[in-house]
């Protein structure tokens, strides 16, 4: 049990952290729901703060079913807090995200819990280094869907409010032909997968209510769907150097099988990964310039009254 007056916690299982840590979901328990970080007030401010910063927040509606492709869920014309005090008529589903960048207390609450998670790490001789940390918050009306998808990141969840029905698979249920799209774009943003494809029989459901949570395995797939009350979530996910270079392998062997070459297998051999990843490094900044490059040019030639060909 966690001490209602206790500075926030996170409780494992050591058996689960050990034995599943970034490879199986597994739950937790928390106190985080009786902070007042949390409550409606708190909340409520905190949506209005983000107002005038679209780049951290997302409204969104109800995905009409769990298959559905991500990004079609329709997005709402409104701000944080004006659909925080409409949320249910609207089912509407808000997402803040960089919680850390906008109140010193989420910066404190998030390093307090990565240092738990950190003790966890160590003790297991998790030896990986973090080169990215992130909070989110999800506030989500009554009966609404998150659809199938994976994040590229590891993720400790937690829910403070209402209850939610998780629906996870292991990252193994993924094959690399599905992870390596994501990849190669070598931006940080959710993996959209066919639920289809899965095995039922291979699922695990967690029913989270205020004071349990769950770790998510990076690539881990999983949907969402709320009860029949306002749902709060907590969320903080990171990146670590060995995922980052995963991703580069992924990233290349992407390539390879455009060329029409079966690539070696992730892990198979160490050496062959440390030079495929070096190879992305070295490439997508590259990359990325050119495509700043050309999209520049095209907003030029959109605003110049020259035309391509025809006469002079």
């Amino acid at each position: 049990m966690i001490s209602s007056q206790s500075a926030p916690r996170l409780a494992f299982e050591p058996a689960d952290f050990g034995a599943h840590y970034n490879r199986m979901p597994f739950g937790f328990r928390h106190n985080l729901h009786q902070l007042e970080l949390f409550s409606d007030v708190s909340l409520r401010a905190l949506c209005r703060a983000y107002a005038d910063h679209p780049q951290d927040y997302f409204v969104s509606e109800s995905a009409p079913q769990p298959g559905a492709v991500f990004y079609s869920v329709p997005r709402a014309d409104l701000r944080p807090h004006q659909a925080f005090d409409q949320l249910a008529p609207g089912s509407y589903k808000i997402l803040l995200k960089r919680l850390e960048d906008h109140d010193v207390r989420f910066h404190q609450l998030l390093h307090q819990l990565f240092d738990q998670v950190n003790d966890q790490l160590q003790h297991y001789s998790y030896c990986d280094e973090v080169i990215r940390l992130e909070s989110s918050i999800f506030i989500s009306a009554p009966w609404t869907t998150t659809p199938f998808h994976f994040d590229p990141e590891v993720n400790f969840f937690s829910q403070i409010e209402g209850e939610k029905i998780y629906h996870l698979y292991a990252p193994d249920a993924l094959g690399e032909d599905e992870l390596e799209p994501l990849y190669v774009r070598a931006t940080v943003d959710i993996g959209q997968v066919d639920l289809d494809r899965r095995d039922p029989s291979a699922e695990k459901i967690l029913t989270l209510r205020p004071g349990t949570g769950v770790h998510q395995p990076q690539d881990s797939p999983h949907w969402v769907v709320t009860q029949a009350s306002r749902s709060i979530s907590y969320t903080f996910v990171y990146e670590t150097r060995e995922g980052r270079t995963r991703a580069r392998v992924r990233s290349f062997n992407h390539y390879l099988r455009r060329l029409h070459i079966a690539p070696a297998q992730l892990g198979a051999s160490p050496n062959r990964d440390a030079l495929k990843a070096a190879a992305m490094a070295a490439a997508i900044p590259v990359r990325k310039q050119i495509g700043k490059t050309v999209r520049r040019a095209g907003v030029l030639l959109r605003r110049s009254p020259l035309q391509l060909g025809g006469e002079d």
